[in-house]
């Protein structure tokens, strides 16, 4: 097993966690250099909308390193950064992200928007997509299928 996939099944293992938090199953890890740190949605649990977990990972980097700019940063994260979290790992100059799932709804590498490959931005960083994207694509249905499903009870009355 590759860098990639470790990294991404660990963000996967996260976003598990945030799952039974409540939260939509998103999990990330963010490496550099010795620096391995790893976050989850939390927004139903501070409750704070930019509470992504790449947010979070960016927010945690910086404080421990002491620097906003993460140039020698990896952001491997389970679904397709959302233009919020796009926008914000261009700015902190992150060099490079991998993700499992796209998100034809919300993700800014080509799923909704484009903003990560973006030849107007004032920086570029790499992107791997696809990474174990079955497996994080089916993560996410299972969540959103048993959040539709009404409990037992809860059902219309014939």
């Amino acid at each position: 097993m590759n860098d990639d996939e470790r990294y991404i099944r660990r963000a996967m293992e996260l976003a598990d966690l945030a799952a039974r938090g409540g939260d939509v199953p998103i999990g990330a890890v963010l490496v550099s250099g010795d620096l391995v740190l790893e976050a989850k949605n939390e927004k139903e649990v501070r409750p704070d909308a930019t509470a992504h977990a790449e947010m979070l990972l960016l927010h945690e980097a910086a404080r421990r390193l002491g620097v906003w700019r993460l140039s020698d940063a990896t952001i491997y994260v389970t679904k397709e950064p959302c233009v919020m979290c796009a926008g914000a790992m261009i700015a902190a100059r992150i060099k490079r992200v991998v993700y499992g799932a796209r998100d034809p709804k919300g993700g800014a590498d080509g799923g909704a928007f484009d903003i990560l490959r973006s030849p107007r931005t004032n920086h570029r960083l790499d992107v791997t997509a696809g990474v174990l994207e079955e497996e994080a694509a089916a993560q996410l249905q299972r969540f959103f299928r048993q959040k539709r499903q009404p409990a037992a009870g809860e059902g219309f009355e014939t």
